[in-house]
């Protein structure tokens, strides 16, 4: 009984009582950036607010107050808002509005980059572990993709396929997915030399093996980054459509289609643009500066001095 506590006590004594988590480990160095953590909470707020859309806004977006045509955001009526951000031209409330957006554009984020990212790295460990003439032939086709502007290139797609939100997301989606063929690829290169690769393949693993449980796991850190940035990107990129006309369709309450119907209305409806116009702002303001505190907690050689 003895020996045993004091192998207990040597055991406590040598892990030091307790070891972090790799999660309270990059919690640690995460909270250290006060912008991610803002960006963090402002994101799972909009997060929130799409998943409960229905229950959040007051009306219907689709819903028409012929009467109430673009009534600014301090008309009450009986002491009480009942439209608290105006209404548009259509007499549509732009609360409700704003908030059935903004489950269209986490939508359109979470598809695009999943596409992006699960086509982009298959792309990258092939490449990665091509022979020479393959690997050449993949990356010289991502440098013409990525010879176009993104949104051009975007914007060709969709006039092709035809003006629609998922068509605009397909677009989004190939145009990204050089970013992460790259990225995978540079990863994938770095990591092949390395020991642990070599003593997996004496041991007889297989290629497949090797791409996707050996080495992918090990370049998942800049991936994760690339992916919170291009979900700000793919956000943006859809709102731009919307508003060219390309993009979601009327009466889809989509933010890029509501800067689009609002344009006439900008100089004696200020709020029919500048709503739609600071929804985008803060959503992609807030991603990106969480994606900026990803990348110093997953990889510390980046981070900011």
């Amino acid at each position: 009984m003895a020996d045993t506590s004091a192998q207990t006590g040597r055991n406590v004594l040598r892990d030091g009582g307790t070891r972090p988590t790799r999660f309270r480990t990059f919690w640690n160095s995460f909270s250290e950036n006060r912008g991610a953590v803002i960006g963090l909470w402002v994101f799972l707020a909009f997060l929130f607010v799409a998943v409960f859309a229905p229950l959040i806004a007051p009306y219907d977006p689709s819903a028409q107050f012929r009467d109430y045509a673009l009534q600014p955001p301090v008309w009450q009526d009986g002491g009480a808002w009942a439209f608290p951000l105006g209404t548009d031209a259509l007499g549509r409330d732009m609360l409700s509005r704003l908030i059935h957006g903004a489950r269209f554009s986490f939508f359109v984020g979470i598809v695009v980059v999943v596409v992006a990212a699960s086509g982009g790295i298959i792309i990258g460990l092939i490449a990665g572990f091509a022979p020479k003439w393959l690997d050449t032939l993949i990356m010289r086709l991502m440098d013409i993709i990525l010879a176009f502007p993104s949104l051009l290139l975007a914007l060709v797609l969709v006039a092709v396929l035809g003006p629609s939100l998922l068509n605009a997301m397909i677009a989004i989606a190939l145009v990204l997915q050089p970013h992460y063929v790259r990225l995978t690829r540079a990863s994938v290169l770095s990591e092949r030399g390395k020991d642990y690769v070599t003593a997996s393949r004496v041991a007889g693993a297989g290629q497949l093996r090797q791409m996707f449980i050996t080495v992918l796991p090990n370049c998942l850190a800049p991936i994760i980054v690339q992916a919170a940035l291009s979900f700000s990107t793919a956000i943006l990129d859809a709102a731009a459509l919307g508003f060219l006309g390309m993009g979601a369709q009327p009466p889809t309450p989509e933010w890029g289609t509501m800067l689009a119907d609002a344009r006439e209305f900008v100089l004696r409806a200020w709020w029919v643009v500048t709503f739609p116009g600071i929804a985008i702002l803060v959503t992609v303001l807030a991603i990106n500066l969480m994606g900026d505190g990803l990348r110093d907690a997953l990889d510390p050689k980046l981070k900011r001095s």
